[in-house]
């Protein structure tokens, strides 16, 4: 028998990969120490130059003498390392600038990965500076990144060709280690079994190496000798045998704990479930073998046909099944799929004629860590004959706030499921106002939920309590529902006031969203321009690419699109080429920022000129003092919303008030 593929070129392959991998990240690494460096250390030249001409450039501008300062920026041209340098007042407007290298393209991944251009920023102050200075302007100098660029291709070519010389030596001195070591004494091995004849097979001794008797290839030819490949196969056999299991296609309990070790190694979180079956232990002296196996096949099919693909059930014993629930970091989820489990075995079973309805006992302990695969199994059987002291068809979590959790999950889930069968959520109204005529011009849908003495509010909590239960996308969708079913009935009557409705990251990324969507906006006949989408959840935006292959379809099937709470997180200016290429209309100034006006109206005055840059409609929430409306109007803000102009109403109050035509 000759090998197809020697170990010697196999174990060369795996040192060499391993080599290559650690390569890239000592590459990695270094790369971006070395690159980080030259970071600093450019930046620490420019802070050098620049205060180098501090003191005159600031006496420049202060006298405004535009032609003294330009000569004063020429100055720092023999540097070499500066490309370009502005001068930007403290109003963002930029003063003067001077380039002095003509700017060369770099890949824009370089860019991005290295945060190329280098720039710093210096203060200029007045020469008599008071006692709470305010800068004049900011000089801004930004390095040459064609400069950076050859410095970083340089260096990847250095470290590349270095360690890769450096691997190769290394492969080869561990190869030809590995390969006297280990490959010579197997491949002699290997020959002697080879060319062995069947009448020399029984009771064959392999020749022990002369320098391998202390190590595992001497532990290896010491065994074969000893039991020989037939007793070594019997006694693998036996000790996976574990106890006897009716279902042959059903793992055991060996190979569950085997698996169990396999989860434990991987650290992944993940539920174990027993099912110990009452009904199997006593039908063994009612029903005969045959009897008891159909029932037994019939339990397993129903098993099998509530469980996901990827979990794992087991026979334990005769009457005992496992279940490794992969995945499964919540105890409310596994608490689910229990009462599933139970559900389909309570389920009547006609057994030859006999109506059987069988009972259980469902234990679970929940995996998150430090647990072996023992006593993992140990808390879950545990967990079983616990639930079997509380009575029939009970189940029970070893640990008892698990299930205390759990079940305080799943009533809340019913509870808030219950309160939408029961009508008592709803959706209510606020007018959204241009200010400078006093016109109701839009609406925002937001939810309310009746409380026990008959009021309408909106709880704390309530909305973070849905998307806890899982269920924001079930209420989303509803939301959704209503939001169109009243916009018909507007437009029924030749009303075309639009509606906002706020869309959760949960819904955004679900996948059934946008064409659910659509398929309201045809079936209700919305007339485009009238539903308004208000985005918020910002860390789901931060990829445009994602975000508009999302909300691309929506504006093309005339829904206009808002980001809500502007300015509390995605309405950062790090973020502002993303917005560039998002398909939204309109900013929403959140109410936090408006609390603060008109004393604090810093950063409302920043979101005021992005949206006048990006070209977007402005909507400012929470306006609750005429000061603040003032103020938001000299800026250009019209459209408000806010309990200065009206607290949101249920609809037919709003209709009645704000509609000029009444709905019938």
């Amino acid at each position: 028998m000759r090998v197809s593929r020697s170990l010697t070129i196999k174990q060369m392959a795996m040192v060499s990969a391993v080599a290559v991998v650690f390569i890239f990240i000592f590459i990695v690494v270094q790369l971006f120490h070395f690159v980080q460096q030259s970071r600093y250390d450019t930046a620490s030249q420019m802070e050098s130059i620049a205060h180098s001409v501090r003191l005159p450039l600031s006496e420049a501008i202060l006298k405004a003498d535009i032609p003294q300062a330009e000569a004063i920026l020429n100055q720092i041209q023999p540097s070499g390392i500066i490309s370009r340098a502005d001068v930007v007042l403290p109003n963002q407007f930029q003063a003067l600038r001077k380039s002095f290298i003509p700017e060369r393209q770099i890949p824009m991944w370089i860019a991005r990965l290295f945060e190329l251009p280098v720039q710093i920023s210096l203060p200029l102050y007045s020469l008599e500076r008071p006692a709470n200075p305010q800068p004049l302007a900011y000089l801004v100098l930004q390095a040459d990144s064609w400069r950076m660029y050859k410095f970083i291709i340089s260096t990847i070519s250095t470290l590349l060709t270095t360690y890769l010389l450096l691997a190769l030596i290394l492969s080869v001195a561990i190869s030809w280690s590995i390969n006297r070591l280990i490959i010579h004494p197997l491949r002699k091995i290997a020959r002697e079994l080879d060319n062995l004849s069947p009448q020399d097979a029984e009771g064959h001794q392999l020749t022990l190496p002369p320098l391998h008797r202390d190590d595992e290839i001497g532990m290896l030819v010491r065994s074969y000798n000893r039991n020989q490949q037939l007793a070594f196969r019997q006694y693998q056999e036996m000790s996976l045998s574990g106890t006897r299991h009716a279902v042959s296609d059903l793992p055991n309990k060996a190979l569950l704990l085997a698996l169990l070790e396999q989860l434990v190694r991987n650290e992944k979180s993940s539920a174990l479930i027993v099912v110990a079956s009452e009904t199997l232990s006593d039908a063994a002296g009612v029903l005969n073998e045959g009897l008891r196996e159909t029932l037994l096949l019939t339990m397993v099919s129903k098993l099998k046909s509530v469980l996901p693909p990827s979990m794992v059930l087991a026979q334990l014993s005769g009457n005992d099944f496992g279940i490794i629930a992969h995945g499964t970091r919540d105890s409310w989820y596994a608490m689910a799929l229990a009462k599933q489990v139970m559900a389909a075995l309570n389920e009547n079973m006609p057994i030859n004629g006999l109506q059987i309805k069988p009972t259980a006992s469902i234990g679970i302990a929940m995996f998150h860590g430090g647990l072996t695969a023992e006593q993992l199994y140990r808390r879950a059987v545990s967990a079983a004959l616990s639930a079997r002291r509380h009575g029939k068809n009970q189940i029970q979590f070893f640990d008892p706030e698990q299930m205390e959790q759990a079940q305080r999950r799943l009533t809340e889930e019913h509870d808030i499921l219950s309160m939408l069968e029961r009508q008592k959520l709803a959706i209510w109204l606020q007018p959204q106002v241009n200010m400078r005529t006093g016109e109701t011009v839009s609406a925002e849908v937001l939810l309310r939920m009746q409380q026990p003495d008959g009021e309408w509010s909106l709880p704390e909590g309530l909305i973070e309590r849905i998307e806890a239960c899982g269920l924001i996308v079930t209420i989303g969708t509803w939301i959704l529902e209503e939001s169109c079913r009243t916009l018909a009935a507007w437009q029924k009557h030749g009303i075309a006031m639009p509606l906002s409705v706020n869309l959760s990251a949960l819904q955004l990324l679900h996948e059934e969203m946008v064409p659910s969507l659509l398929e309201m906006l045809s079936r209700y006949r919305i007339q485009p321009g009238t539903l308004i989408l208000e985005v918020t959840e910002s860390r789901r935006i931060d990829d445009p690419d994602a975000a508009v292959s999302i909300l691309r379809p929506l504006r093309e099937a005339g829904v206009r699109i808002a980001l809500d709470d502007f300015g509390m997180g995605y309405a950062s200016l790090r973020h502002l080429h993303h917005m560039k290429a998002l398909p939204i209309d309109a900013l929403k100034i959140d109410k936090s920022f408006v609390d603060g006006l008109p004393e604090d109206g810093e950063m409302v005055s920043v979101i005021v000129s992005m949206a006048k840059t990006l070209g977007l409609k402005l909507v400012a929430e929470g306006v609750e003092q005429p000061e603040q409306r003032d103020w938001l109007l000299a800026k250009g803000v019209t459209i408000a919303q806010g309990y200065l102009f009206s607290k949101a109403l249920p609809p037919e109050a709003f209709e009645a008030r704000y509609l000029s035509s009444p709905l019938t």
